[in-house]
């Protein structure tokens, strides 16, 4: 299972970082992600990282976000930088492989 946490209320220009927490199993051998919906709008990719440590980000966040993991944690974690109005919603850890979603975090900036 995945838990997410980290979001809250931050004004633009101001930093987050969110964790996800998997337990039941070591994931190190999978892909996980981060992906995110906001009001009235679908769900949509923000970063993914290999078992490796490859990563990639969404257009609209490269350069302010980072994604990362801890394997010997079995955690991953998005750094979100420079936060903008547009990034408010709820974020969701994902792990592709096996299907799972986190319940999701809420991020809301101010402007």
């Amino acid at each position: 299972q995945l838990q997410a946490s980290g979001g809250g209320l931050v004004q633009a220009g101001g930093s987050l970082r969110l964790s996800c927490a998997a337990s039941g199993r070591s994931f190190s051998d999978n892909a996980m992600g981060w992906y995110r919906q906001a009001p009235g709008k679908q769900r949509e990719f923000v970063a993914p990282i290999t078992s490796g440590g490859i990563i990639n980000v969404a257009s609209s966040v490269k350069g302010r976000f980072t994604i990362s993991r801890v394997n010997a944690q079995n955690t991953v974690y998005l750094q979100m930088n420079s936060l903008k109005p547009e990034d408010t919603a709820v974020y969701y850890c994902h792990l592709p492989g096996f299907g799972i979603w986190g319940q999701g975090t809420l991020v809301t900036v101010s402007s």
